[in-house]
């Protein structure tokens, strides 16, 4: 699926940043937002490279269910001031 962009979802975690994929659900994971990123393209760039050597890995986009769980911190309801999306390039 190699994209010219990746929808993105961030959200804290502690003193941590998690990024979300909306596109295949791949998760990367830093201390600060940009590191987070970072840590998801790295993901997504070895995932795709997967992808084109075993051509039946499978990926999908990420449920409406699953981003819910995403967005829940520590079984909390999701509150708008903890998350960030972005269009992160490819």
């Amino acid at each position: 699926m190699n994209l010219d962009f990746y929808t993105t979802v961030l959200r804290s975690s502690g003193k941590y940043w998690v990024a979300l994929c909306l596109e295949n659900g791949i998760v990367g994971q830093g201390e600060t937002k940009d590191a987070a990123i970072s840590k998801l393209r790295e993901a997504i760039d070895s995932f795709e490279e997967g992808r084109h050597r075993e051509k039946d890995i499978y990926t999908a986009p990420v449920s409406v269910g699953e981003l819910h769980e995403f967005l829940t911190v520590e079984g909390k309801e999701p509150t708008s001031e903890q998350y960030e999306l972005r269009a992160v390039n490819a």
